[in-house]
């Protein structure tokens, strides 16, 4: 049934959307009513494995505990260290730290400069300014439960400078061409409770895949925070490089306490260990540079090692090339990859295959040594044909528990798949660039998502129940609407702030327009003090504000990447407290550059690692064109006691 703007169509065995206490929303002039919909039937394409299962049965109005109250299992998240930093910045030390979801909920922390104790009380935050202090510091800090001081973590990693250089080796060049360090992701490589990185080589010559031309090779690395290459994967002259080549994504899937690594591969790429995976003397790029023959992989690599754990086919395959909208090798070549928890409990790796005409998504799990499918959708099946889902997916995806059952759905584009593969809604609008998926409205039930278009017939952007599908705002059709932003990057209005290429002002939750336009729209971060995020562009932060926007930080010897895009390698919480770190190459290519905050903040919350939103936002961010991390709750202003997150750990 319609559904105010969308195709809303319920999960087999789970109820229907129930009406949101009655309520009407006016929206831009226009009355939007709460609607009650009527759960439909779609069904996954089965997997080789699931072939023989019998198609589900239509929804019975039923559902089962989790779905019916919204509790969840614990999900398996990373054993994580203290991630203790220490930013020098003036005369003094900014020290900060993570509190785990494991921890008491009424931890509180003594902080040690060698053996001596820093503070004459217990910490009841995650930071402290050690006021006149060097940068060569030595700091520890220790839990305090009931009174009890525990274990005395790591030594804080030293920003000295302000920031932390963690050296790279760039690859050999070619004929033409050099390599300049383009995105990253994190990672426990090695099991030792810290976080390790995984960066993404790109070639000078790298090309879109609208763009002709031979490339060279891209290539994977794998490092510590102290600058030790662990491995290397090059993924051979078989893969092509570009933005929507290679999606590679890093995440413990078997729950063995070391992060792996899963991307494309084919005849040609050479794991970390040094062996070839197909057949190492294969050629099969075309004379335009396209390589639209030959077999194509999935490989799952030791985070340790960098060596292949477990090959198999590349699902779907490419077929005919021209069944994606084109038959140079343009659409058929648009790749995205994400990781989400499909059961509530544990990770799955969903990779990607087409957003302008077909998209196929495959879902897999990582078990015992070896990949196994566990659903496919294609829009072309018998089940999904016509229904809308086509020629919906972004240049990026997002993941997270939009229905409220404990289980991961896939937000693409302007579609959503549920955790079992079938169509969940859509909302016909079609492809764009930019999305963002969180509790941007925290006056209503649930997450909403917002997504800028490029269809000149659809709206330029538009505000969504991200339960459902439902439109509650939309601007008017404006064409190529490029960038989008959602976050509350001001507290002069409740919830979310959002803004896009084509529209000359901010917006509120309710689609109300509220001023200025910010400088960027690119990436946010949590950056300072309070809990407002800010601006992230290029290598800048910025404080919003109504009548212009003010410097926090300008990043000194870096570049970003991506072109016009002008994104970090990567950018969120990966050290320290629950604000972000933003990680630059520098002008050379020679080491990553981390920032964190200089800024005490009064705030505790418990690290965003261990909300599984926010993990696999991290994991999916290096996805073509990047987007910034949500958390699965409000952080802004005047925002309630962050939940507590019920993980289990390895």
């Amino acid at each position: 049934m319609r559904f105010n703007g969308s195709w809303y169509v319920g999960r087999p065995g789970h109820p229907p959307p129930q009406r949101r206490s009655g309520r009407s929303r006016t929206v831009l002039g226009v009355v939007v009513p709460a609607c009650v919909v009527v759960a439909g039937l779609m069904a996954p394409v089965p997997s080789a494995a699931q072939s023989g299962r019998s198609a589900p049965a239509a929804a019975t109005g039923t559902a089962d505990a989790s779905a019916a109250t919204g509790t969840a299992a614990a999900a398996r998240m990373e054993r994580l260290d203290r991630g203790l930093v220490s930013v020098h910045t003036g005369n003094d030390n900014l020290v900060s730290w993570r509190w785990l979801a494991t921890d008491d909920d009424n931890v509180s922390f003594n902080l040690y400069r060698g053996s001596i104790k820093v503070n004459s009380e217990p910490i009841t935050t995650t930071n402290y300014l050690h006021k006149d202090t060097p940068n060569s510091a030595d700091y520890t800090v220790r839990a305090v439960v009931g009174g009890t001081e525990q274990a005395a973590s790591p030594s804080a990693i030293q920003f000295r400078p302000g920031h932390l250089d963690v050296p790279v080796s760039p690859p050999a060049g070619g004929s033409g061409y050099t390599y300049e360090a383009n995105d990253a992701s994190v990672g426990d490589l090695d099991g030792d409770g810290d976080l390790d990185i995984v960066l993404k080589w790109q070639p000078t010559n790298a090309k879109d895949n609208s763009q002709s031309g031979t490339t060279g090779n891209t290539v994977v690395d794998g490092y510590t925070l102290q600058g030790q290459r662990l491995w290397r994967i090059d993924l051979g002259r078989n893969i092509r490089s570009g933005a929507h080549y290679t999606q590679f994504q890093v995440f413990d899937y078997d729950g063995d306490g070391t992060a792996e690594v899963a991307m494309k591969t084919a005849d040609g790429t050479v794991d970390g260990a040094g062996k070839v995976i197909g057949s190492a003397s294969a050629d099969h790029r075309d004379s335009s540079g396209y390589v639209l023959t030959g077999p194509e992989f999935l490989t799952v690599f030791n985070g340790r090692t960098g060596a292949a754990r477990s090959t198999v086919d590349y699902v779907p395959p490419r077929g005919t090339v021209s069944s994606w909208g084109d038959s140079y090798g343009n659409r058929v070549d648009r790749f995205l990859a994400g990781t989400a928890y499909l059961d509530g409990t544990k990770p799955s790796l969903i990779m990607a295959r087409g957003y302008y005409t077909r998209t196929v998504i495959s879902a897999w799990d990582f078990t015992g040594g070896q990949l196994t499918r566990k659903w496919t959708f294609d829009t072309n099946s018998s089940t999904n044909s016509g229904k809308g889902y086509d020629g919906q997916g972004n240049h990026a995806l997002t993941i997270g528990d939009v229905d409220g059952d404990g289980r991961d759905e896939i937000v693409y584009g302007s579609m959503a798949v549920d955790d079992n593969g079938y169509g969940l809604w859509t909302t016909k609008n079609g492809h764009g660039d930019a999305a963002h998926l969180g509790d941007l409205d925290p006056s209503r039930p649930g997450l909403e998502y917002f997504k800028v278009d490029e269809d000149s017939s659809k709206p330029s952007s538009y505000f969504a129940d991200a339960r459902t599908g439902q439109v509650l705002w939309q601007t008017p059709a404006s064409g190529d609407n490029g960038r989008g932003v959602a976050g509350d990057i001001w507290a002069g209005s409740p919830g979310a702030e959002m803004w896009s290429a084509a529209d000359g002002s901010i917006r509120d939750s309710t689609g109300a327009t509220k001023g200025r336009k910010p400088s960027s729209a690119n990436f946010l971060s949590w950056w300072d003090g309070d809990p407002v995020r800010e601006l992230l562009d290029g290598t800048r932060v910025d404080k919003y504000g109504t009548s212009s926007d003010t410097r926090l930080l300008t990043a000194s010897g870096v570049h970003s990447n991506n072109g016009t895009k002008a994104t970090p390698s990567l950018s969120g919480d990966i050290l320290g407290d629950w604000r972000e770190e933003v990680i630059w190459p520098t002008s050379d290519n020679t080491a990553l550059r981390i920032y964190s905050t200089p800024h005490l903040t009064d705030r505790k919350i418990t690290t965003l690692l261990h909300d599984r939103q926010y993990r696999t936002a991290l994991a999916w961010q290096n996805t073509a064109y990047n987007q910034p991390p949500h958390p699965s709750f409000f952080i802004g202003d005047k925002m309630p006691t962050p939940p507590r997150p019920d993980i289990t750990t390895p």
